[in-house]
């Protein structure tokens, strides 16, 4: 495992998740090589997606089946505006890599949504930190984990 996700596995058992870190042999930087390689669908794999909402970052865990309407989740938030982060300002926000976010494990703790989406899948996976890392999880752990809020982020 690499540094980020050994530092994801550690705040994942300081937290009592349940789920262990896999590593895979080879990357599964997007939701459908990650669907792919566990063999489910696309919509169980929690994307973690960081925004810029205002000057502050934003974090939206959502289900790989579903795109991000930013204006629609501006105005849930009460933001003006909500725009994609650059991979450089994921990397500062996250400490990871852009394809290997992980929802938790950041350097500083991070405004955080939750696609409700995912509450219809028993087993959720999501990054654990790098390219090569995921962890399985469910809709209700990762509200916890985070202290996200559930959100409809398209509607």
């Amino acid at each position: 495992m690499s540094a980020q996700s050994d530092q994801v596995e550690a705040v994942l058992r300081r937290l009592g998740a349940a789920g262990t870190v896999r590593t895979f042999d080879q990357e599964v930087p997007t939701a459908a090589a990650a669907a792919e390689r566990l063999g489910c669908d696309v919509g169980a794999i929690a994307n973690s997606l960081v925004f810029v909402a205002g000057d502050e970052p934003l974090l939206v865990l959502t289900s790989g089946a579903h795109r991000v309407d930013t204006g629609h989740l501006a105005r849930l938030l009460g933001v003006a505006k909500i725009r994609r982060a650059s991979p450089e300002r994921v990397l500062e926000a996250t400490g990871q890599q852009v394809g290997g976010v992980a929802p938790v494990g950041h350097p500083a703790p991070l405004r955080t949504v939750v696609d409700v989406w995912l509450e219809k899948y028993d087993v959720v996976w999501a990054g654990a930190g790098d390219h090569l890392s995921m962890f399985p999880t469910n809709f209700a752990e990762l509200v916890r984990l985070t202290g996200g809020q559930p959100t409809q982020v398209s509607p």
